[in-house]
């Protein structure tokens, strides 16, 4: 996995709850497919900022996977400003699988 941060202690925590986060249509986390590129914290202002993609710009999910995304951050950090966005660049590709992901696909 190979998440930007700009704080390797508070994306671990982060990550705790995001491996809760599921592509509904594929049965696999968010993590472990690789969807999540950056999670950037301002302790300062309390935000956290997740740039995320899809395994498609069409995914028939993409509301509620972003949706399930920004609840899931918001319980890990309550009282935070939660920001998901959606980037398509570079866009998915099964080489963005954990190991744990390649192998629950069969890749």
């Amino acid at each position: 996995m190979n998440i930007k941060t700009n704080n390797s202690e508070q994306c671990n925590y982060a990550l705790q709850d995001l491996y809760h986060v599921y592509d509904p249509e594929i049965g696999l986390n968010i993590v472990d497919l690789g969807l999540v590129y950056e999670l950037y914290f301002d302790e300062t202002d309390n935000k956290v900022v997740c740039i995320m993609t899809l395994t498609t710009q069409f995914c028939p999910m993409g509301d509620a996977i972003t949706t399930d995304t920004h609840n899931s951050l918001g319980k890990s950090f309550p009282g935070w400003g939660v920001n998901v966005n959606l980037t398509f660049e570079p866009p998915w590709s099964f080489a963005m699988l954990s190991p744990e992901g390649r192998e629950f696909l069969g890749q």
